[in-house]
């Protein structure tokens, strides 16, 4: 059994060769996941497990406290383990925070690949915290040629992101942020839709990430309603994040409107038909995702 910590890990990982660990894991029979959540006023304890034959088994449970900001500590904690798929022995404990950054950004990451412009060349990060951190090491790495505009509802936090890093503006209005950019991704907080509709225009990829929750959102009805829509799994998304349930639910979208998940990209369905579809992509980051990502961490040891 093996100890795999944030640092050695870190050392050894590319984003665009787990881009292609994740799409080489869809390939095996599709996931059995189990996913248990826990609430407590705005906190939030996560319990994911997935099963791919043929890969192995890994557990991960999440504690989501967004006060932990205040106290200076991380809003999410966790641990993960990895077993055998042979005979279910623990294979791996490896850094919660590790599996969690590389799979999340990661996720999004493949879908930019397959769904973004190739020529995307401006990039906006809706949020300023350690995912948006993630996701300028992954999207500087998916489109290197690329500017990036960072926006915070804190201005200072947006300031503080771009610094010293020259190839990232701060972005004081967000409509106009959201116009000028060719991928925008997201990865807040919120509650209720930051990300309008009537801001996108034709040829621009969405990439939504921040809503986890039943009961959050990232993007409005017509951000849906304007775009092609994708997901990473239909099995965690859309019974279980407020961003597909809720317009589900209201009949603003229909489980048929989601084009395609990760299953399908064998199939050549996941991925954009013209240079001016607007594509959306739900992030849900599904426990499969964790055993994949943990599975390709513990291969390059």
């Amino acid at each position: 059994m093996r100890v795999i910590g944030f640092d050695e890990g870190e050392a050894r990982l590319d984003w665009l060769a787990l881009t292609d660990a994740l799409a080489a894991g869809h390939d095996l029979p599709r996931a059995e996941i189990a996913d248990g959540f826990l609430y407590r006023g705005e906190d939030t304890l996560l319990n994911r497990a997935a099963w791919i034959d043929g890969l192995g088994l890994a557990v991960k449970s999440a504690t989501i406290f967004p006060g932990n900001g205040a106290r200076d500590l991380p809003s999410v904690n966790g641990g993960v383990c990895l077993y055998s798929d042979r005979d279910g022995q623990l294979d791996a404990v490896i850094d919660f925070h590790l599996v969690t950054k590389w799979k999340t950004a990661g996720d999004s990451l493949l879908a930019a690949r397959r769904l973004a412009r190739p020529d995307s060349s401006r990039i906006l990060i809706v949020g300023a915290g350690s995912v948006a951190r993630a996701l300028r090491q992954a999207y500087g790495a998916g489109f290197p040629d690329a500017r990036f505009a960072v926006w915070a509802r804190d201005p200072a936090k947006a300031h503080d992101f771009a610094a010293g890093d020259d190839r990232v503006d701060p972005a004081e209005d967000l409509e106009r942020a959201v116009s000028e950019a060719d991928i925008v991704t997201c990865a807040t907080m919120a509650r209720d839709p930051v990300l309008r509709g009537a801001w996108l225009r034709a040829g621009q990829h969405v990439d939504l990430i921040g809503a986890y929750r039943p009961d959050m959102r990232e993007a409005d009805d017509a951000a849906l309603t304007r775009s092609r829509i994708f997901v990473d799994s239909r099995d965690t998304v859309l019974a279980h994040i407020g961003e597909l349930k809720i317009p589900l639910e209201r009949g603003v979208v229909k489980a048929g409107d989601v084009v395609a998940d990760y299953y399908d990209l064998g199939q050549g369905g996941f991925a954009r038909r013209d240079a001016d579809e607007i594509t959306l992509f739900k992030n849900g980051g599904g426990a499969h995702l964790d055993l994949m990502t943990a599975r390709h961490i513990l291969d390059l040891f």
